[in-house]
């Protein structure tokens, strides 16, 4: 264990609204043990900057992780050549250059065809778009399109929480164990399929380079992992965030700021991936903190994008600021490979789209919005009445 200084926590209060734990951290103990959690968190902007890209102490690769144990070891649990050599595999379908010529014209098909369905009226925004727009576009762009999208929201969901579960809830274990299984049986499904008529999605670029199919699988498990949970809490969270703050939604939808400052601003604000675990590789000091090997770190990349250092009146929402400083999407060479992609169905497609095709909406105020988590943060639901 580190001797940073020990700090509890209320997981219960944590999971419900981790800021103001975290903003004590920076203050007090930006390098604190919780108890609580098992690990080491470092909350401070620089900390995590720099040490994320210390590979050879801060480690991805951790055999005895929930996500190797859960989902397979895919390239977001290795370092260096290993992990590069998967990520180069995945890049022909992720590249900004294929996002631009393929997948855009693919997600603004899945948007037109959502919103044509949605009657006015009272409706549940995550429910009836954000969810199965998000789960379309990650079928298209995973490859499997043998299923259908409330498997692989219900996939996903299975798998965040069971490499979050660090109470070691059996239950949310067995589901997350259900949702591999589930993808597993998806890809032997339509193997034959992509194996003859090969495309530029992750399952056809990946079979096309000659991956070992144990990675091949794990690598799927891991897009889909972060390609559902995340933009679709992105979605219904940055549409909430304007709607709740009308003068910026006003000034994005008369162009004097663009719909990607919109969604990066809501991601620095609320980090859908709030943290990433890491495993100390070899005895290491920060400041007056030691760390013994294979010790666990978590970098809070929630606190990062909220430290006062770097971005004055942190805790608020403002589509203006500049966000460069922000780590939603990491910091080092694991920065997500998915990224481009995300922008594109976010930023090019969903929210200029909703918002376009919307006559009139607004927050629906006969049930709250809820939002909670602290390793991947974001809304519930979000009910909107939605005129056209």
């Amino acid at each position: 264990m580190s001797t940073a200084p020990r700090v509890d926590i209320d997981p219960t209060s944590f999971w419900a609204d981790p800021y103001p734990m975290l903003a004590k951290m920076r203050k007090e103990a930006p390098i604190a043990f919780v108890p609580q959690l098992g690990s080491t968190l470092l909350t401070s902007r620089d900390d995590i900057s720099i040490s994320e890209k210390q590979i050879d102490v801060f480690s991805s690769h951790q055999p005895a992780g929930l996500m190797n144990r859960l989902m397979g070891h895919n390239m977001m649990r290795k370092d260096g050549e290993a992990h590069q050599v998967e990520r180069r595999a995945m890049f022909p379908t992720v590249s900004p250059k294929t996002v631009k010529a393929h997948w855009t014209a693919v997600f603004q098909a899945h948007a037109d065809r959502i919103i044509d369905a949605i009657a006015p009226g009272r409706i549940d925004l995550m429910r009836d778009f954000a969810l199965p727009f998000s789960g379309e576009c990650l079928k298209s762009i995973t490859g499997l399109t043998n299923i259908g999208f409330a498997d692989m929201d219900a996939w996903s969901q299975g798998m965040i929480e069971g490499i979050a579960n660090y109470g070691g809830d059996p239950a949310v274990e067995a589901r997350c164990h259900a949702a591999t299984s589930g993808i597993d049986a998806a890809i032997d499904d339509i193997l034959p399929v992509m194996r003859k008529n090969p495309d530029q999605s992750i399952l056809g670029v990946l079979l096309a380079s000659g991956m070992a199919m144990d990675s091949v699988r794990a690598n799927v498990k891991l897009a889909i992992s972060g390609g559902q949970n995340e933009p679709r809490k992105a979605i219904a969270g940055t549409v909430w965030a304007l709607l709740t703050h009308p003068g910026q939604r006003d000034l994005v939808r008369r162009g004097g700021v663009t719909w990607l400052a919109a969604f990066e601003e809501y991601a620095r604000w609320i980090s859908p991936i709030g943290m990433s675990p890491r495993r100390i590789a070899k005895p290491w000091s920060i400041r007056d903190v030691s760390f013994e090997t294979d010790e666990r770190v978590f970098l809070m990349f929630g606190s990062a994008n909220r430290d006062e250092k770097h971005f004055e009146r942190a805790d608020e929402f403002d589509i203006r600021r500049d966000t460069s400083k922000s780590v939603a999407f990491g910091a080092g060479p694991h920065f997500c490979a998915g990224a481009w992609a995300s922008r594109a169905m976010i930023a090019d497609v969903a929210l200029p789209t909703l918002f376009a095709r919307a006559g009139h909406i607004e927050i629906a105020e006969d049930e709250p919005v809820r939002i909670g988590g602290w390793a991947f943060r974001g809304l519930q639901n979000l009910p909107v009445q939605w005129l056209q």
